[in-house]
């Protein structure tokens, strides 16, 4: 609270039952989020943006640990897996395909079915809006004995299936889509493997395939045009698959039987990356991102901030069920324009919301090329990031394939749009914390999709 008579401030937090807007005060910030309410004197916020914090699981790897612990042989263990709207989707999806799972705040319990074991659904898999949930599971599901439907929401009925119904139709799938996109309709099929040339890196439509290839006979190769995540390789293996890389050529022999799981999930780093940006644009930043996962097919926006300038030391270095993971320490430096393209698209591809926000203040032209994948996420993010930046000041324009940011420019508040796109919003939301004036993001609800406590964490930062 302000006492605008007097000047003095107070920091206070309060709780309401719903709000679906964020407002921040860059140097007096207010949140308003769901089901939390707080504010920050901007004595408080210009002083600092400091602390520890552990960001929530990663949503990539508990999505595979569910699929994968499903069709296991025996029970899983799921320690710190994110709790989050996408990966609700995806465990309600083999709950409704016979499998057991139990659910307390830190850890699941999958009871295996084996992989003949899912069970026939009288009812459509409903995937809400997790891409990863209906791609990774139309690639499971190809291999049943039984016919089954993916469904989703509004959302996920806009994005793009065909780049995973055709690869799967080339090993015998009887997939079909309507008009590229869900509901996806499955029938039982014979699957045989393919040696698959991928047309756009995907880790997603390649972990499709591999799931597939579970089912198929002979070896599945994937090769991709530039290297992307790798976590479901990884992952098969743990569960005594032979599963191989080869930078961006993935292969599998399909096992008789898949081993449990016993993972503790690291923290997300595209969740980590907000949080990065703000500590390296801040000026007054120090922040410490504990338990990271840095597995190198991600950390594509770690090494673009570097090449910016920005100090992120990283210790503490560990493995934890074949993923690298390691404490992340940001402080604020000066940074400087550079350019994006091939590989390093890839390794960053969700995380361009957020450096786009980094090249706002970084001195020079900042230039994104091989970006096209951008304009199918969650959202048109290249259109979304020009339009809502712009209100904010940013000297952005969009190209083919990505964009081009001048910078450094001194950011204003205003009224923005998270686009029902979760790193849309968290991306204005560090936007905000470097600008002046009051910033109202507009659906701000969609954080839940992956971070639902993102604006309380956030605030922690500011206390």
């Amino acid at each position: 609270t302000r006492d605008r008579g007097g000047g003095r401030t107070s920091h206070v937090a309060m709780y309401q039952a719903s709000g679906r807007s964020c407002r921040i005060w860059s140097f007096f910030a207010s949140f308003s989020f769901l089901s939390c309410f707080t504010s920050a004197s901007s004595e408080a916020l210009s002083q600092r943006l400091t602390g520890q914090l552990k960001v929530p699981g990663d949503r990539s790897i508990t999505v595979r640990a569910v699929l994968l612990g499903a069709i296991a042989n025996g029970d899983s263990v799921i320690r710190d897996y994110l709790i989050s709207d996408d990966t609700t989707a995806c465990i309600n999806c083999m709950r409704t395909l016979g499998v057991n799972i139990a659910a307390s705040p830190r850890e699941l319990w999958i009871a295996g079915v084996g992989k003949h074991g899912l069970a026939a659904s009288n009812t459509p898999l409903y995937c809400d809006s997790s891409g990863a949930t209906s791609r990774l599971l139309a690639g499971l599901m190809v291999g049943q004995s039984f016919a089954s439907v993916l469904e989703g929401s509004t959302q996920l009925r806009k994005r793009p299936m065909r780049r995973v119904t055709e690869p799967l139709q080339l090993m015998g799938a009887q997939i079909s889509d309507n008009n590229g996109c869900v509901p996806l309709s499955i029938a039982p099929s014979k699957l045989h493997a393919i040696d698959y040339a991928m047309p756009v890196a995907s880790g997603q439509v390649k972990s499709a395939i591999l799931l597939a290839g579970l089912y198929a006979e002979g070896e599945t190769i994937v090769r991709e045009p530039a290297t992307t995540r790798d976590h479901t390789e990884r992952m098969l293996a743990a569960c005594g698959a032979l599963a191989l890389i080869d930078g961006p050529i993935s292969r599998l022999q399909p096992p008789e039987q898949l081993k449990p799981l016993e993972v503790n999930i690291p923290a997300d780093f595209s969740s980590a990356a907000f949080f990065m940006v703000a500590g390296a644009i801040h000026p007054h930043a120090q922040i410490t991102l504990n338990d990271v996962g840095v597995n190198s097919t991600r950390t594509g926006l770690m090494d673009a901030l570097r090449a910016m300038g920005a100090t992120i030391e990283v210790t503490g270095y560990h493995n934890e069920g074949g993923e690298p993971v390691a404490d992340l320490h940001v402080q604020f430096e000066e940074l400087h324009a550079i350019d994006i393209e091939g590989d390093l698209v890839a390794r960053m591809i969700d995380e361009f919301p957020v450096f786009a926000v980094a090249a706002t203040q970084a001195a020079g032209t900042t230039i994104v090329r091989n970006a096209e994948e951008l304009r199918v996420k969650e959202s048109n993010r290249l259109e979304g990031l020009v339009e809502e930046l712009r209100k904010m000041g940013a000297q952005i324009e969009a190209t083919h394939d990505g964009f081009i940011i001048q910078g450094p420019t001194r950011l204003k508040g205003a009224v923005v749009d998270g686009r029902g796109d979760h790193r849309m919003a968290m991306a204005l939301a560090v936007a905000a914390l470097v600008a002046d004036g009051e910033t109202t993001i507009t659906g701000a609800d969609c954080v839940s999709k992956t971070y639902p406590t993102f604006f309380q964490d956030l605030d922690l930062l500011t206390k």
